[in-house]
């Protein structure tokens, strides 16, 4: 039976998902969040707590062996103070309490936008660190901060996923589906060829419990080993949804620019990492993970893209009637976004 293991940011999306992969191992799971997650299963420990409360921090890390790292404040927030003092100095606070009471390992889930939008794909161990936005930022720092532990004695691993996907997963996601299943069409920059890799939230969890019973400090990417363009991805999604919904090209440059504008402005719910991305080519090289961690996805891009999609149509009205929840498990408001979807 495994011992005791905390998840930081158990009510959130990948939390939630972390916490049923854990739950099916055995062994005892204790979660750590400001939110409220009222699917949360009975046997498992609820601290509600913000990560950056040093006594509770310590109460949590309490007798436990290993301690999942996932709280994080998202780029759809788009807060650069809480990002900082969540992302960063939470990160801190956490470290801290972990090294204090002597849990054999941390897995820190850093993020893809630490490499802003890089230079060559793929993206390996060897690619500079270069962030674009207050989010990549504060992800950064918060690997320094990881550093910093690692060199005081604590064993860290760092996993960087491309963006997660998988059944439940909303968000920004949840407007493509809402489109989608309304028959609207779905844009693309350009000619939507940039390739664009995802990771379905079983395998990064299957990525992380690896990583927590491999001893070392290290840093790995994940994501989908089977994966193509944009363009590949959504028009596989309309093909599947049957509901008339086309992949449109948009050019590119102005289309970058009104994205900017409408999210500078709070007329749409994107974020500055949604514009700087959604057009540009991003791939990891998965390699090292599958070797050091005995690591394999399973799902490709498409995969996981249908089973998202077709998990949103099931459960449209309760996810609609909802008041609450984290933003990747939760609808948003379209904004400026609903105009622009009968549009194009």
């Amino acid at each position: 039976m495994a011992g005791r293991v905390l998840v930081t940011g158990g009510a959130g999306y990948f939390g939630t998902a972390l916490i049923e992969a854990l739950r099916v191992r055995g062994g005892m799971v204790r979660a750590l969040d400001l939110a409220i997650d009222p699917a949360l299963p009975e046997d498992v420990e609820y601290i509600r707590a913000d990560i950056r409360d040093r006594d509770a921090v310590a109460r949590a890390c309490r007798d436990v062996e290993a301690v999942h790292h996932c709280v994080a404040h998202v780029p759809l927030a788009r807060d650069r103070a809480l990002f900082v003092s969540v992302n960063a100095d939470g990160t801190r606070v956490l470290l801290e309490g972990a090294r204090r009471a002597g849990v054999r390992k941390v897995v820190h889930l850093s993020s893809s936008a630490v490499y802003g939008v890089p230079e060559r794909n793929p993206v390996t161990a060897e690619t500079p660190p270069r962030p674009r936005e207050a989010y990549g930022r504060a992800k950064l720092e918060a690997e320094h901060e990881c550093a910093r532990a690692v060199a005081g004695g604590l064993d860290v691993t760092i996993i960087r996923p491309r963006t997660i996907l998988g059944h439940g997963r909303l968000g920004i996601f949840q407007i493509l589906f809402e489109w989608v299943r309304s028959g609207l069409n779905v844009p693309v920059l350009g000619d939507g060829s940039n390739l664009y890799q995802f990771v379905h939230a079983a395998d990064l969890a299957d990525a992380c419990l690896r990583a927590a019973d491999t001893r070392g400090s290290a840093a790995f990417n994940v994501g989908a080993a089977r994966f193509g363009s944009m363009r590949d991805t959504l028009e596989a999604l309309v093909a599947h949804a049957g509901t008339g919904s086309r992949v449109v090209s948009l050019p590119k440059a102005p289309a970058v620019a009104a994205m900017k504008m409408t999210s500078m402005l709070r007329l749409s719910p994107l974020a500055p990492y949604h514009w700087l991305m959604y057009g540009e080519s991003m791939y990891f090289d998965v390699a090292p993970a599958r070797t050091a961690l005995g690591w394999e996805p399973r799902y490709s891009n498409v995969e996981m893209m249908i089973e998202a999609y077709a998990w949103y149509v099931a459960h449209r009205d309760e996810i609609l009637a909802a008041k609450s929840g984290s933003p990747h498990r939760s609808a948003l408001n379209q904004g400026v976004l609903r105009l622009v979807g009968r549009l194009i």
